[in-house]
């Protein structure tokens, strides 16, 4: 590790888990003056839920009065943007230009005595009106569902689905960010100005109730990242990822959840084309103990740690093998008018676009207000500084950090019309190959116009 990304570890980890430590205080004032909920953990005549470091699913960022069930939305977005950079990477001369999109989305909510079912799907089509060859249809799908087998047995299924060239260009900009309190899944560490690709997640996931106050549970997640097209891509890696892991989970006075977890992950990385020998193939095995904390129904705050053991090999090279610690921490909070959402995380796992494993120091973070009737806003964002496992291995990179970010505000026009605007913007730094080094930084100025509606369903 070079210096610099000493210095930044060194300082970034402690900032992260101090702004963790203090914002369960600060919500929590905020949660007394602002929501009127009762003062008492989770219902205890409603079925346990997995705590947040085992759920595998990301937190809900929506209002809570935004948290109907039963209804069947849909809609049309019409949006344009700009961006200083269209050109792909590597490129010596950014170009800057103006894109159009539109989006159809329908979405369905169900909920039943025995479950709850949520499906969105959002194709589009993006046009450039300087550059056409880069004209592209996107897919958008996002499936969660939730059934009870019996009074104690529950089953979930979360999948997510991505085709785009652009992962900003979402009928939903602030959706990139995603939240978890859960161990995270690999994701995208490099991010090219335009090139097409394909990212899928998914977990499935049994849990049983073994007592009044204690739960077992299972679940398998697969995720991947595809480029497409590498040459808008050169350099890039793909990658995919499977788990498996099992959890232990007891409910200590009505507020707070202790637990162990044991996870087993595989993950490859790979250039198309390439020779067999480059390609990366990493194991790794974690057990980590868990606390949540609800101290309300809508606010939580959870820890994890625990020791974690990889092995990771390319071709003919021996295989490295050796330990590392896991360390995360999150926490959670839906009000009337303001919601919130973040994590931090210090793990081994790949990193989207670069070949390899790498120790990973990253933080996730989601908020919105609704600051009058008619006008709410919203931030999202993530840093991630990343350090190779094994720096001999072909293709290696180092190493190097990405911070991205999204700000807009939203605008309610009437019941079915709605206008957003905002900035996203992604700044990334990477040695070694010349390709990825040479990323640019992104600056992004969209507007959109959004006619929805919604139906009750019986």
């Amino acid at each position: 590790m070079t210096p610099l990304l000493s210095l930044r570890t060194a300082i970034f980890a402690p900032a992260c888990l101090g702004l963790l430590l203090l914002l369960p205080t600060t919500l929590w004032s905020q949660a007394d003056a602002n929501v009127r909920e009762a003062d008492n953990g989770p219902d205890d005549t409603a079925p346990l839920q997995a705590p947040p470091p085992v759920s595998g699913s990301a937190y809900a960022t929506g209002f809570t009065s935004e948290t109907e069930s039963n209804y069947l939305r849909g809609g049309l977005t019409i949006g344009g943007a700009y961006s200083n950079n269209i050109a792909g990477s590597g490129s010596s001369n950014p170009i800057g230009g103006a894109s159009y999109s539109l989006w159809p989305t329908l979405a369905f909510d169900k909920s039943t005595s025995r479950g709850h079912y949520m499906l969105t799907y959002s194709p589009g089509f993006t046009f450039y009106p300087r550059t056409s060859a880069l004209n592209q249809g996107s897919q958008n799908v996002a499936a969660d569902l939730q059934y009870r087998l019996s009074p104690n047995a529950t089953v979930s299924l979360h999948e997510s689905l991505v085709k785009t060239s652009n992962i900003f260009n979402q009928p939903d900009p602030l959706s990139f960010t995603v939240v978890s309190g859960s161990a995270p899944i690999p994701s995208q560490a490099v991010v090219p100005p335009v090139g097409n690709q394909l990212s899928n997640s998914a977990n499935a996931q049994l849990t049983y109730q073994v007592g009044e106050g204690s739960m077992i549970g299972a679940s398998g997640t697969f995720a991947s990242l595809h480029f497409s097209n590498p040459g808008e891509a050169l350099g890039l890696s793909n990658s995919s990822s499977v788990a498996g892991s099992a959890f232990y989970s007891r409910q200590l006075r009505g507020r707070y959840s202790v637990g162990a977890n044991y996870q087993f992950q595989t993950f490859d990385s790979y250039q198309p084309g390439t020779q067999t020998f480059t390609n990366t193939h990493t194991q790794t095995q974690t057990i980590f103990f868990f606390l949540s904390i609800f101290l309300k129904p809508t606010l939580s705050v959870s820890f994890s740690a625990g020791p974690q053991h990889l092995t990771t090999s390319q071709g003919p090279l021996p295989a490295m093998a050796s330990w590392s610690p896991l360390t995360m921490a999150s926490v959670s909070w839906q009000g009337d008018r303001t919601s919130l959402a973040a994590s931090y995380a210090r793990i081994v796992t790949a990193a989207g676009g670069l070949n390899g494993a790498y120790h990973s120091n990253s933080m996730n973070a989601s908020a919105r207000w609704q600051m009058a009737r008619t006008w709410s806003g919203g931030i999202g964002g993530s840093y991630a500084l990343y350090q190779t496992v094994n720096p001999l291995f072909v293709l290696a990179n180092s190493g190097g950090h990405t911070l991205t970010g999204t700000a807009s505000i939203e605008h309610m026009i009437g019941e079915h019309l709605r206008a957003d605007f905002g900035y996203s913007w992604v700044q990334q730094n990477y040695a070694g190959s010349t390709t990825i080094s040479n990323l640019p930084n992104t600056s992004r100025a969209f507007i959109s116009i959004s006619y929805t509606f919604s139906r009750p369903l019986q």
